[in-house]
């Protein structure tokens, strides 16, 4: 099935490829960004969100630019350290995009010979446009297959490497020739040509030639990369390709690349490689058909797809509360303060979706900015430039619902349950669990994990990524210890979970109720074959019913187990041990309070000190695991945990669990 491709062929017709090209006509006027001579339009942009960026490119003029330099580079290849260019690189470009912003929004001008100081956010942004175009390769070091099969640490300028790195720089200058232009061509004659020439060598003829690029994914192996990539190609195409013939063969190209993306995401809406990971992928996929629609019209229109809805919801569905999401995959349990909320805005909008529509604004709000201008040029100018989600982001106080919190979100495709105790709040318990497989897209050993927050705030956590080296991706990935199972709460039978699409839940069932939303699934295909026969999990939110107190129950049974069984729990904030009890208390006071039976099982303490900033951003400096080891473990048992909220802790609620735990 190829959806968008098969679409453009109907409607076309039998002569697509020149009604393409006919509809593809100086498509600039048509992208929903006008030029910097547009002054209606961005001296419109509210004072509020102009005196933010103004600020920030204040400050940003006070600090030197990033280089980008061979050592660093070649790290990857030397200590495996990927970051030391990637965010050199991430910051050239968000340095850039900020100064864009600024110089759009003053409208500043200068005559080629006037002195320094007559722009100074163009000729700032203009001294790391030329910083890119000098540079030997925009391709991210790990990714440069070419130079590595070489044995070369110093990538070929005549053999480019298409990659995500690529494709951001590239997208960069469409869109700083596209608004910028008649102010580039007045204060540095040149560079927009030295631009068109850089993108198209680096990356429009190598798109074009090659057919063959891993990413685009026609093995069914498509992920992020590839509206990543396809949707900076299309802004290349559309904005810096002259010859219409040409943009049209592009174009066409991007669709058919962009169909086997298209192809792989489930019914559900879900995306196995996590939240962090919906703002480059799924995201884009939205962008770029916002993008043909706007210049093609009704003919490249394909945005009435039935999966688009469910598409659009997962990150609302993932949300626990304020910055706190579910976080499967690579992904941090806080979200990075430079997503385009303005793009979920948008589609909720066009969708009837009003729960979308606030949560992006809730999201916007929580990021402190309405155009991050890390998320990308494109991005911050299109935000910028959208009236509409302005005048909302500045309106007032926000209302105190939060009507995207469902009551439960179960997506079967990827088997992933959330359930709260009451719709519309963040208040209370709010439990997630997921089953799937280890051959997950940024997989972690984690089948059968599962997630508690207390009042929106994660306390029963997934540790997230650490920051990638040039191993993550590689046969040594689950080297790090975020990935594997034993920092996952999962069970342990004797060995670790293994990975590959072959170990996975088995028989998943749900159970959606006014009073119980719970999952169940045999674990045991996680594990070597042989360590164990089955291993029932069942994890339930048990909400309050007069009697009893609301809690999360996590029940586990197995079979042809062997002679050890330890659960792991991990755990963010202040640990306090107990008799049979623990409770988890969070820096901003939010507690959980667990308890078992320590007849049945002994619990012991690992702090992990950390000092990785991408784990620090999320939890502090440290992490906590309780492992349950169980006494007598057998050939058949059953274990049981329940979390409850601290202050249902009492009275009858300690009579209520003491009876649970001794099911145990």
């Amino acid at each position: 099935m190829k959806p968008l491709s098969e679409r453009l062929s109907a409607v076309l017709g039998p002569d697509g490829g020149r009604e393409l090209e006919r509809l593809l006509v100086d498509p600039a006027g048509r992208v929903g960004v006008p030029d910097v001579t547009c002054r209606a339009v961005w001296n419109a942009v509210p004072g509020a969100i102009r005196k933010r960026v103004l600020e920030d490119a204040a400050q940003e003029l006070t600090r030197p630019a990033p280089r980008l330099t061979a050592g660093s580079w070649a790290r990857a290849f030397r200590d495996g350290d990927r970051s030391a260019y990637e965010d050199a690189a991430w910051g050239l470009q968000e340095r850039v995009s900020l100064l864009i912003l600024a110089a759009v929004l003053t409208g500043e001008s200068a005559d080629a010979g006037k002195p320094p100081g007559a722009c100074p956010h163009l000729d700032a942004a203009i001294d790391g446009l030329v910083e890119f175009a000098e540079a030997s390769t925009w391709c991210w070091a790990p990714h440069e297959r070419f130079a590595a099969e070489r044995g070369d640490l110093v990538p070929d300028p005549d053999d480019p490497y298409l990659d995500l790195g690529a494709a951001e720089v590239a997208s960069l200058f469409a869109w700083a020739d596209h608004v910028l232009g008649p102010r580039l061509d007045r204060r540095m004659p040149g560079l927009r040509r030295r631009l068109r020439r850089e993108v198209e060598r680096r990356v429009l003829l190598p798109f074009e030639r090659r057919r063959d690029w891993r990413w685009i994914g026609a093995d069914g192996g498509a992920n992020n990369w590839n509206p990543w990539i396809h949707g900076a190609v299309l802004a290349a195409a559309l904005l810096l390709c002259a010859d219409d013939a040409r943009r049209a063969h592009l174009v066409q190209l991007v669709v058919q690349g962009l169909d086997h993306y298209v192809v792989t995401l489930p019914d559900d809406g879900g995306i196995d490689e996590g939240i962090a990971y919906w703002w480059v992928g799924a995201c884009r996929l939205l962008e770029i058909l916002d993008l043909l629609a706007g210049v093609g019209g009704p003919a490249l229109d394909a945005r009435q797809m039935p999966l688009l809805g469910q598409l659009l919801q997962y990150p609302q569905r993932m949300h626990f509360g304020a910055g706190w999401y579910v976080n499967v995959g690579d992904a941090p349990a806080r979200l990075t303060a430079d997503q385009p909320w303005q793009v979920p805005f948008r589609w909720g909008k066009r969708l009837g979706q009003p729960e979308t529509v606030a949560h992006a604004l809730a999201g916007a709000r929580q990021q402190h900015s309405a155009a991050p201008p890390r998320s990308g040029l494109g991005r911050a100018l299109a935000a910028l430039a959208d009236e509409e989600w302005c005048r909302a982001l500045t309106a007032g106080e926000p209302a105190p619902s939060a009507p995207w919190m469902t009551r439960e979100t179960w997506l079967p495709r990827l088997q992933i349950l959330v359930a709260r105790e009451t719709a519309g709040s963040a208040d209370g318990l709010t439990v997630a669990v997921k089953a799937g497989h280890n051959g997950e897209h940024h997989n972690h050993l984690d089948i059968g994990s599962y997630w508690v927050a207390a009042d929106g705030r994660p306390l029963v956590v997934d540790v997230g990524r650490p920051t990638y080296t040039a191993q993550t991706f590689g046969p040594d990935r689950y080297a790090a210890w975020p990935f594997r199972s034993g920092w996952h709460n999962v069970p342990e039978p004797g060995a670790a979970q293994q990975p590959g699409p072959e170990h996975r839940a088995r028989d998943v069932r749900v159970e959606i109720g006014r009073g119980v939303t719970g999952m169940t699934a045999d674990l045991s295909g996680a594990y070597p074959a042989g360590t164990v026969t089955g291993w029932d999990r069942t994890v339930r939110l048990v909400r309050a019913d007069g009697t009893t107190p609301p809690h999360v129950s996590v029940e586990d049974r197995w079979e042809g187990g062997g002679a050890s069984v330890a659960l792991h729990h991990v755990l963010a904030g202040h640990v306090e041990l107990g008799d049979g009890r623990a409770t988890v208390t969070a820096p901003d006071g939010k507690r959980l309070v667990m308890h078992w039976n320590p007849q049945v099982a002994v619990a012991s303490v690992v702090r992990r000190d950390l000092d990785d900033p991408l784990l620090t951003g999320s939890w502090g400096d440290h992490l906590t695991r309780i492992t349950l080891t169980v006494r007598c473990p057998g050939a058949q048992g059953h274990v049981a945990v329940r979390w409850l909220l601290a202050d249902e802790v009492g009275g009858a609620a300690k009579n209520e669990l003491r009876g649970l735990a001794q099911h145990s």
